[in-house]
């Protein structure tokens, strides 16, 4: 199969025919072997029952019923399960995304030789509201991840090497750092394709104002972390934990000869007990301490929860 189209969508039962219909008129027009999984995240309206009269039509359509809405990167890491073409292209499901440019990212993926192709929706037709913290969002996203080359980090629409969904695990709201996540993963060619970016011609935007923008900060720090301390945890508190007790120890000297120098010459001292300094060289160690145990259980704790990414899946076509 040369191509999976994966979409995620929660509420969109407007748009789905009109998407349908224009990924096949693609797909025919360039002869490619494909299949469409429609992830529907929890919808309350009837978005399940008109992917379910797309697959009675064409069995080029595939589906996936959450019980309940779990988020878009869930519905994304099972799509990605489920796919079997050569090349995966994501897009949302608002019609935002433009199936015509599907054939130049297979290109550039089968041809180029591209592990990963981001959309960049140059031309966006969203509000202040959504489009200034995006461009702030993407600069520091490019400063921590190290892809220079990217303007649009949390565009839907996007192609990957078969290889690339199958060796990368997209959890919690991890769905914005997908190429982060592919370079972590050893997939270095990373390119970039300016794509029409639509208006939203149904319903209204399911994003969530201000705690996207936050949450997007929370994920990029978690990522950072774990890509440069998660499998050796201990590096991290570690190296903190024994600077503070080495800070708190060393203190607590200084106190203890301090007073030692005030008694042996003479002058006026005071009990170590009755010194600030002393305690504040003891609360050091001690979350000295505390700090080098997080890093050893974390040297003993997979950070891979077993539960992480299983989700009720209710139904699948």
């Amino acid at each position: 199969m040369d191509i999976s189209v994966v979409v995620p969508l929660y509420n969109e039962e407007e748009s789905l025919p009109e998407l349908y219909a224009w990924i096949e008129r693609v797909m025919k027009a360039n002869g490619f072997s494909y299949e469409v999984i429609f992830v529907n995240d929890g919808s309350t309206d009837r978005s399940w029952q008109i992917i379910e009269e797309l697959s009675r039509k064409s069995d080029t359509v595939h589906g996936i019923k959450f019980r309940r809405n779990y988020g878009k990167s869930p519905a994304l890491y099972c799509g990605f399960e489920k796919a079997q073409g050569d090349v995966v292209i994501t897009m949302d499901a608002d019609l935002q995304d433009s199936p015509d440019e599907i054939p130049e990212l297979y290109r550039m993926i089968t041809e180029d030789g591209y592990d990963l192709v981001s959309g960049w929706k140059k031309k966006r037709y969203d509000p202040l509201s959504k489009t200034i913290p995006t461009k702030i969002f993407n600069a520091t996203a490019r400063k921590v991840s190290g892809i220079k080359n990217l303007h649009d980090f949390n565009c839907g629409l996007k192609a990957y090497k078969m290889d690339v969904v199958k060796n990368i695990e997209v959890y919690g709201e991890m769905h914005r750092y997908i190429p982060y996540l592919a370079k972590n993963a050893g997939f270095k060619k990373i390119g970039e394709k300016v794509v029409q970016h639509q208006a939203r011609k149904f319903g209204k935007t399911k994003f969530g104002g201000l705690n996207r923008f936050f949450n997007g900060y929370l994920d990029l720090i978690s990522l950072w972390f774990l890509s440069a301390f998660g499998v050796k945890p201990m590096h991290f508190f570690g190296l903190l934990g024994s600077l503070m007790f080495i800070f708190g120890f060393i203190s607590v000297i200084i106190v203890g000869i301090t007073k030692l120098y005030n008694m042996y010459n003479g002058m006026p001292y005071r009990l170590v007990t009755a010194s600030p300094y002393f305690y504040l060289s003891l609360t050091a160690m001690i979350i000295g301490t505390q700090l080098f145990l997080a890093g050893f259980l974390g040297e003993l704790i997979s950070r891979n929860a077993p539960e992480r990414n299983k989700y009720q899946i209710e139904k699948t076509i």
